[in-house]
């Protein structure tokens, strides 16, 4: 197949990509830059110009798929750029894929769109919960509308598929690059003792159910992608902390009420500031990763033969391997996190 990949150079993409052309496809990758033209082609990948922030209509070879993995992920920031990006974007793309002959269209939403605005709770959530396209936090609404637009956009001649992972994790994700230094300065903080379940998925398990929705699954249908296994976020925190060599031993924690008024207040001081930066703790930081969280996805393994098949245990190992190749080449893996700094990435929830 010819595929046309978007966010190439990010998380989900990096990986994306080797996978796709090592099963023999043709694959092209979405560059708006030329650092991103030069990472995409090592990754094997064509670069094809185009940005999906520009107005400019895009001009794409022809396809037989797009994997649209590129979105504007912050927990804090003006609302306006990440509609232009993750809803505006999406539509653009999806208008030149029809153009392109692209017959499938395989989009990466996120499972936290099914988050309400009060926090509560979601034990097991399946397909069939509400969506908040009008969320108080700009990143989920924004792709509450992309996802919306990208299903309605389904027919007979033209397929298009939602994937819904929640917590994207893997070497080199944004959560994990920022957690050392959020831990080391003292800023970090658990949410009532991190003490609730979380679902998760791991970067090769997103790559799968991709590979899988390609041929497989129903048209105009959303589908939650998770890990084998559910950890407490506390559990998860500790197995991310512990490969980079930290403890999470010593760590305060506060009742959500006050993180999520804390997280307000935040807000709205580094908006008065006019701050490029996420502020420590945010209002929508807060609702992602501060309550019970767990969705099924016995729909993608029944109807697009998901699996799952990296464990955690697996998952951890990647980031030790990525590690190990960073000391080979003689410098240290990167993690300090700079929000905006590259907004085509995949967020936590």
């Amino acid at each position: 197949m010819k595929i046309l990949v978007t966010g190439g150079s990010g998380l989900l993409g990096s990986r994306l990509i080797p996978a796709l052309t090592a099963a023999g496809h043709q694959v092209f990758a979405l560059a708006r830059s030329a650092s991103s033209r030069e990472k995409v082609q090592e990754l094997g990948a064509q670069p094809v110009a185009g940005d999906l922030e520009d107005s400019a209509p895009l001009a794409l070879p022809a396809l037989d798929a797009v994997v649209h993995a590129a979105a504007m992920f912050r927990f804090s920031g003006p609302r306006a750029p990440f509609f232009h990006a993750n809803v505006d974007g999406t539509a653009r793309l999806l208008a030149a894929a029809v153009h392109a002959g692209a017959a499938s269209f395989v989009h990466i939403s996120a499972a936290g769109i099914i988050m309400d605005e009060p926090g509560s709770p979601i034990r097991h959530a399946d397909e069939s919960a509400p969506t908040f396209a009008q969320h108080f936090s700009a990143y989920l609404a924004s792709k509450a509308q992309s996802e919306q637009i990208v299903l309605a956009a389904n027919n007979p001649g033209f397929r298009t598929i939602a994937l819904r992972p929640p917590a994207l994790w893997g070497p080199g994700d944004p959560f994990s690059r920022a957690l050392p230094r959020a831990i080391n300065s003292g800023q970090f903080a658990f949410i009532d003792r991190g003490d609730y379940a979380f679902s998760t998925c791991h970067v090769d398990n997103a790559v799968e159910a991709v590979q899988c929705a390609l041929t497989r699954g129903a048209g105009g249908r959303a589908y939650f992608i998770t890990d084998q296994q559910t950890p407490t976020f506390r559990e998860f925190i500790a197995s991310i902390a512990g490969v980079q060599g930290l403890s999470i031993s010593e760590l305060r924690s506060m009742p959500y009420w006050l993180a999520s008024a804390s997280g307000r207040l935040m807000d709205v001081v580094w908006a008065t500031l006019r701050k490029n930066s996420d502020p420590p703790l945010s209002r929508s930081m807060v609702r992602m990763i501060g309550r019970e969280f767990t969705v099924s996805d016995a729909a993608a393994r029944r109807e697009l033969g998901y699996i799952g098949m990296t464990s955690r245990d697996d998952g951890l190992r990647s980031y030790e391997v990525a590690m190990e190749e960073d000391l080979k080449v003689g410098h240290s893996l990167r993690w300090n996190f700079r929000p905006g700094a590259d907004s085509y990435t995949q967020g936590i929830a």
